[in-house]
């Protein structure tokens, strides 16, 4: 069970935008990528000093120095072949009726803090309870990688290291700031948290929710808010439907691109609210 503190206003996140990393990031040709281990050594001492320009700090610098490539991040990175399940088979692959049983329940638990999550998002509880469940069973499992190192991969990698560059600067700026440990563990890809955000979507969309003054997605709190927020700032309209075929069930997709998962979130979250 995951305990919710009393709801104070949102604060918005103090960091600096993704498009601003990524301005500060460019040129990215200092540090080349490569396609195996046997540059990352090299590729990490130049990219410090692109780090160190853009206004990375000294402990995001350590722990980007900690770093080591993921043989595991780029295994997974590989086998990426998307959702090819029907909506029913997905639904039972993921347990997607526990996730609304369960949600029903947290719903209730926690009604005050989230009818004050949609007061200030306009997305409703389903929706954010949902996803919770999804992305990490309700904060049961948040990966098991170390994100700094999964992250620090992928931008190093060829395959989409401008991508991943900008994430990977975001995160050392949120060990910097006091947002992540510099040993957090996380997906694959260095998703971060409760809903598996990466890192550049935290320091754009992250919020504050139990008020401690700071963006943390391992607490629950914090992590709902963000969600929150993300979806509102991509076109969320409040007190509108969000089954298939409305502009809300469209948002989803900025969420995550497979039609099932979307079906998925849309289906639970509709027996949450209802």
């Amino acid at each position: 069970m995951i305990a919710f503190p009393s709801f104070r206003r949102l604060a918005p996140a103090l960091a600096p935008t993704l498009a601003g990393l990524l301005a500060l990031a460019a040129p990215l040709s200092a540090a080349p990528c490569g396609d195996t281990s046997a540059g990352f050594a090299a590729w990490k001492s130049a990219f410090a000093e692109e780090a160190r320009a853009a206004g990375i700090g000294p402990a995001g610098l350590s722990a980007l120095a900690a770093t080591q490539y993921s043989h595991g991040t780029i295994g997974a990175d590989r086998k990426q072949t998307g959702v090819r399940y029907s909506f029913e088979e997905f639904k039972r692959i993921r347990g997607v009726d526990y996730i609304a049983a369960e949600g029903r329940k947290r719903r209730a638990r926690n009604a005050a803090f989230f009818d004050a999550l949609e007061a200030e998002y306009g997305v409703p509880a389903g929706i954010l309870i949902s996803i919770h469940g999804m992305e990490s069973g309700f904060g049961q499992f948040f990966g098991k990688y170390p994100v700094i190192s999964s992250n620090a991969t992928v931008a190093y990698d060829c395959r989409r290291s401008e991508f991943f560059t900008a994430h990977l600067l975001s995160a050392l700026k949120m060990v910097d700031r006091g947002w992540l440990p510099a040993d957090a563990i996380g997906a694959a890809h260095g998703e971060i948290g409760h809903t598996q955000f990466l890192a550049g979507n935290v320091v754009k969309y992250g919020r504050d929710g139990n008020g401690d003054g700071r963006v943390n997605l391992y607490d629950a709190a914090d992590a709902l808010a963000s969600t929150a927020n993300y979806l509102r700032g991509h076109g969320w309209q409040p007190g509108q439907p969000y089954h298939e075929g409305t502009a809300n069930f469209r948002v989803l997709n900025d969420w995550n691109a497979a039609t099932v998962y979307q079906q998925a979130i849309a289906y639970a979250a509709a027996r949450i609210d209802g």
